[in-house]
């Protein structure tokens, strides 16, 4: 799973396969006991095969062999008990999985509680304690600049005030504008995202320093943060410049909920760029083979989600994890040689109107929209209300919705 490694007997047999075998060698020593322990009179056998003998004289009313049916009904028990076993193998197989995954989570969580600023600590000591169990956590990617993008979102498909309490408390979602300090802590701009944080509670505060080249790093962070304050099923990355129609998200993610590691987003494969001076150029791009090449498949940086058990394996293995220039391809890599299920859903790049007009109208409405030119909505701040009206699924679509 990537999470943790199991320890390991002097043979290097893992000790949890040892002791998935031992369960299962009892099981069945068990049914063997139980089916072949009386052992047939030769007495009986032999009125059985007198009796046999004389039922096959008749022809026109054949017996039935009761015998043979009584075993075919005890191999049948006999089969059926050892799937119940194969069964009681993987339920406990998945519960030490589940119980590796919440060790990791803990000691993650201690880490971060022993190594966060101070700033963090004020604002989630009080989750780090005990993490409450919800749905899913969506992460705001922001900036100090961003303040217009953020009311913008708050005045159409975030929730605020009490409302967003109550999606907490009542959905299990969490929403949060995600966001560092800046290169002197306590300065203007933290004092600003203070007061406004005082005035609508809805930041997350990293222990990162702020700047458009530390993507990777925030994202890295953000994850960890915010593992350590929820339990959560899922946790989104998206950016302020993106319109969200929450119910399409909750119901994109339940229908996954069940799988172990999932990444889902709109998958991609785009060039690597080596000339410098362009967007998105990668100074690394001697890793990826020869000039012209592609990236590996990962999801779009706009928006997308991933599942428990990834953001706690990030949490974990944090320090030794490689940034690239670009968070989504960084994110990308750090699942390379993990067993996970990438998840293309289109309906998390859909585009502004017509297209997701068109979709909401059609009863589909889009979980995600922006403008690809744009890699966000265009001039987001005027027409984040535009695209919520013509896109939107229904401020009251949420509460409607049941995940």
């Amino acid at each position: 799973m990537g999470i943790s490694r199991p320890h390991k007997s002097s043979n290097g047999v893992s000790t949890r396969w040892v002791f998935l075998f031992c369960i299962a060698s009892f099981f069945l020593g068990v049914l063997v006991v139980n089916r072949f322990w009386d052992i047939p009179d030769p007495g009986q056998m032999d009125d059985e095969a007198s009796s046999l003998k004389k039922d096959q004289l008749t022809a026109e009313h054949p017996p039935v062999d009761c015998q043979k049916q009584e075993n075919a009904v005890q191999a049948g028990d006999i089969l059926s008990q050892v799937s119940q076993t194969h069964d009681v193998i993987m339920a406990l197989d998945k519960t030490i999985s589940s119980m590796e995954v919440q060790l990791a989570s803990a000691r993650a969580a201690k880490g971060d509680n022993e190594n966060v600023s101070p700033m963090v600590i004020k604002s989630g000591n009080e989750h780090l304690k005990e993490r409450p169990k919800v749905f899913f956590v969506m992460g705001i990617i922001t900036a100090f600049s961003s303040r217009r993008r953020r009311d913008s979102i708050r005045e159409t498909w975030m929730p605020k005030g009490e409302e967003l309490k109550k999606l907490e408390t009542e959905k299990g979602i969490i929403i949060r504008f995600v966001i560092g300090h800046s290169a002197s802590p306590g300065g203007v701009l933290d004092r600003a995202i203070e007061a406004e944080d005082e005035q609508y509670k809805d930041f997350l505060r990293l222990n990162h320093v702020e700047g458009y080249h530390e993507l990777s790093s925030k994202t890295q962070i953000y994850f960890s943060t915010a593992v350590a304050m929820w339990d959560a099923d899922f946790y989104i990355k998206v950016d302020d410049d993106v319109h969200i129609n929450l119910g399409m998200v909750g119901s994109t993610l339940a229908r996954h909920r069940s799988k172990p590691r999932v990444y889902i987003g709109c998958m991609k494969s785009g060039p690597v760029l080596a000339q410098k001076g362009v967007k998105y150029h990668e100074p690394e791009y001697w890793k990826f083979g020869e000039e012209g090449n592609k990236y590996f498949r990962h999801a779009t940086g706009q928006i997308y989600a991933i599942s428990k058990d990834l953001a706690t394996y990030i949490s974990v293995n944090r320090h030794i994890l490689h940034r690239y220039a670009n968070e989504d391809v960084s994110l990308g890599s750090w699942f390379i040689g993990l067993d996970v299920e990438h998840i293309d859903d289109r309906s998390l790049c859909c585009g502004t109107a017509p297209d997701c007009e068109w979709k909401a109208q059609a009863g589909n409405p889009c979980a995600a929209s922006f403008d690809w030119s744009c890699s966000g909505i265009c001039k987001s701040v005027e027409r984040m209300e535009e695209v919520h009206q013509r896109c939107g699924e229904g401020d009251e679509a949420i509460w409607h919705t049941s995940f």
